[in-house]
């Protein structure tokens, strides 16, 4: 079982940068893609930003160029920068690994106001 724990968020005015931080727990984290996911009041979750165990990057169009995932496998960890943050990427930010099955979790707040 794996257990995902994500740190990072806060509140951050516009223009901002946030790094948010995915550990995960258990062995072959180097196996799993990675995903960073929103949800924003009202909305569905979407995908934010993914990498898979090649290093492959995929973004969603309106995060790319401002948001860079990454991974260090050596610490079981993914990561999100998020730079030129707009209010629009208010929302809880989760953080999903894939391997066979799929592990979430529970969840960071960003907040991006003046």
């Amino acid at each position: 079982q794996v257990q995902l724990v994500e740190s990072g968020g806060g509140l951050v005015q516009p223009g901002g940068s946030l790094r948010l931080s995915c550990a995960a727990s258990g062995s072959n984290f180097r196996a799993y893609n990675m995903g960073w996911y929103r949800q924003a009041p009202g909305k569905q979750r979407e995908l934010v930003a993914a990498i898979g165990s090649g290093d492959i990057t995929n973004y969603a169009g309106s995060v790319k160029g401002r948001f860079t995932i990454s991974r260090d496998n050596a610490k079981n960890t993914v990561y999100l920068q998020m730079n030129s943050l707009k209010p629009e990427d208010t929302a809880v930010y989760y953080c999903k690994a894939t391997w066979g099955t799929v592990h979430w979790g529970q969840g960071t707040q960003v907040t991006v106001s003046s």
